[in-house]
C-alpha cells in the first residue's frame, strides 16, 4: 500500500503562528512529580502518576514512586533511562488526519504513523505526541501538542469533551434509529449515548453526524454496528471547539493563541 505523503502546513488566515515557542513552562520548583513529567511531553498527568507508581521514574538515580513529591533545586528526573525536563515550549498543531494512518508516536509493525509524516523543522527534538486516538481508517482532526495538561483536559472522561463525528453506512439509515442513538443502549464494554444525532445532510440517507463525549475504543463504529450497520467512512469534524475549516485532508496548522486559551479552559 502506498504510504500517504508528509502533512502540509496550512497558510490559511485562520493558522495561528507557531504559538508557545517562547512560553516558558513555568517554575519547576515545587511542582509535583507527576506534573513535571506530563510538563517535560512525556505523557498526560494521569498516565505520568501511573508510571511514577510503577516504579518507573527516577529522582536522582533512585525510584521514586510518589507523583505528590515536590521537585527541588538541583533534582535530575528520568524516565527510561533518559533525563527528562519541562518543555521551554508548548506546540499545539491541528491535523485533518488521513486514512491508513495510524494515531501513534511509533508502532511496533513499523506502520505510518502520524508522526512520521509531520517535517516541520522548527519541531525537531520535541516530545509530541497525538491527543487521543483515531483508528487507522477514521479521519479528521486530530491535536498534536507536548503539553500534558492540555491533553489530561481533552481525554479524561471528567471533562467531557465533545467530538462530532460523519459516518457514512453501507446502507440507509432508518429514522428510528435516529432515536436511539440519541436514547442510548447498552454494549459489550458499557453504555453509549450520543448528545444529538441526525442526517449529515437531507437528500443523504446514508451519512449520519453525530456528537458524543466517549473516549472508549471504536465506540462510534461499535455503536452503527449495534443497530445493523457497517461504518464504510468515518470523519471527525468537531473537536473540543475546533472544526476543520479551511483544514483538507492531510494538512495540518498552528492553533491561535486563542484557541489555546480555551483548550486550556473548555469545558
Amino acid at each position: 500500500m502506498k504510504s500517504p505523503r508528509r502533512f502540509q502546513r496550512s497558510q490559511a488566515r485562520n493558522s495561528g503562528r507557531p504559538p508557545g515557542l517562547d512560553r516558558p513552562a513555568g517554575e519547576v520548583v515545587g511542582m509535583r512529580l507527576n506534573k513535571y513529567i506530563a510538563h517535560a511531553g512525556v505523557a498526560s498527568r494521569r498516565t505520568a502518576g501511573d508510571m511514577v507508581k510503577a516504579g518507573k521514574v527516577k529522582v536522582n538515580g533512585e525510584v521514586l514512586d510518589n507523583p505528590a513529591y515536590q521537585i527541588q533545586e538541583g533534582d535530575v528526573v528520568e524516565y527510561n533511562g533518559e533525563v527528562v525536563a519541562p518543555s521551554e515550549r508548548f506546540v499545539y498543531l491541528l491535523l485533518n488526519k488521513p486514512r491508513n494512518v495510524i494515531t501513534t508516536t511509533n508502532d511496533e509493525h513499523d506502520r505510518t504513523t502520524v508522526m512520521d509524516l509531520l517535517d516541520e523543522p522548527a519541531l525537531k527534538g520535541m516530545r509530541l505526541f497525538p491527543v487521543g486516538r483515531l483508528d487507522r481508517d477514521t479521519t479528521g482532526l486530530l491535536l498534536i501538542t507536548n503539553d500534558g495538561d492540555v491533553t489530561t483536559r481533552l481525554t479524561h472522561p471528567r471533562f467531557e469533551t465533545a467530538k462530532i463525528y460523519e459516518a457514512t453506512l453501507d446502507k440507509p439509515f432508518n429514522t428510528l434509529d435516529l432515536a436511539k442513538l440519541s436514547a442510548g443502549f447498552d454494549l459489550d464494554d458499557g453504555p453509549f449515548q450520543a448528545d444529538w444525532a441526525r442526517f449529515a445532510r437531507e437528500d443523504d440517507p446514508m451519512t449520519v453526524s453525530l456528537q458524543i463525549h466517549s473516549g472508549r475504543n471504536r465506540i462510534v463504529r461499535r455503536a452503527f454496528e449495534h443497530l445493523g450497520y457497517t461504518v464504510e467512512k468515518l470523519d471527525r469534524t468537531y473537536l473540543a471547539g475546533l472544526t476543520k475549516k479551511a483544514l483538507p485532508r492531510g494538512f495540518y496548522r498552528y492553533l491561535t493563541e486563542e484557541e489555546v486559551r480555551r483548550l486550556k479552559y473548555f469545558k
